[in-house]
């Protein structure tokens, strides 16, 4: 217990030094649509769904948020926030490319460091990374195990709301 508390602090703290500008970036981009009567969709893949539904959900929700499905129509006041495990899942690419053929500005989250080859992060406006590229601890096998993906993932949310707040409410 006390070696995951010690992992789990870590890469929080990593995420927190390494990705607070792109958190930023991202509180700016997503507060544009909240301030222009546009909507935030939240693009959720996989065990990533927890954080729309957190934020659907929670007792303070986050503002001017919907969920993405396919039919959603989308106008130039609304952004999206792409949340994903992989860069490289291929539901997450090709929105991120269709919503670049239709110039509508959005966010990715996901567990890969921005780079040449990331193709999600290069067609991203603003790009977090959970520093998350192994498991945290290792397994008698010489495996590493405990991906915690949404636990990273829900910490970059409310680092994110909380900016946002701040931006809107002054807070």
């Amino acid at each position: 217990m006390k070696m995951l508390t010690t992992q789990l602090t870590g890469l929080l703290q990593r995420i927190a030094t390494s990705e607070e500008e792109n958190i930023e970036e991202t509180a700016r981009l997503l507060a544009q649509a909240a301030a222009r009567e546009g909507s935030i969709y939240f693009a959720t893949f996989g065990e990533m769904t927890s954080i729309a539904v957190n934020a659907q959900f929670a007792a303070e929700p986050f503002p001017s948020m919907k969920s993405w499905t396919p039919a959603v129509q989308l106008t130039s006041a609304d952004r999206v926030w792409i949340i994903v495990r992989s860069a490289e899942n291929e539901e997450a690419l090709a929105l991120a490319e269709h919503l670049s053929e239709l110039f509508i500005p959005f966010s990715v989250l996901a567990a890969e460091p921005a780079s040449e080859e990331n193709q999600l992060a290069n067609f991203a406006y603003t790009y977090i990374s959970l520093k998350l590229t192994k498991g945290l601890l290792p397994a008698e096998d010489g495996s590493r195990i405990v991906l915690p993906y949404a636990m990273g993932a829900m910490f970059v949310y409310e680092a994110v709301k909380m900016k946002l707040d701040e931006m809107l409410l002054g807070e």
